[in-house]
């Protein structure tokens, strides 16, 4: 599937992308955001890594193993999401200072 090989590329990019982006920022709460959308970008290219799995070997142990790596990679998602939603008027709010 060309199109999950390019979501996962985009995906790791943006996760390189927001790690450098936190490592230069010099702002607390800033940090945490950005750390929550390389949570966010994390997640999604273990969630299309475990799909692309799915496709690439058809066997009950690939299932397995992209079922946990679906599973975590959502998770991670789902858990950066809501640190960004929780900090975003923070980040706001620190801007304005």
């Amino acid at each position: 599937m060309p199109v999950l090989v390019v979501l996962i590329v985009i995906t790791f990019a943006f996760y390189i992308f927001y790690k450098a982006r936190y490592f230069q920022s010099k702002r607390p709460i800033e940090k945490q955001w950005i750390s929550s959308k390389s949570s966010i970008a994390l997640g999604l290219f273990v969630a299309f890594f475990a799909i692309n799995t799915v496709f690439l070997h058809q066997s009950t142990v690939s299932y397995v193993i992209s079922a946990v790596l679906f599973l975590v990679g959502g998770g991670s998602a789902y858990a950066g999401i809501r640190a960004y939603k929780y900090f975003l008027p923070l980040v706001i709010e620190e801007a304005k200072e």
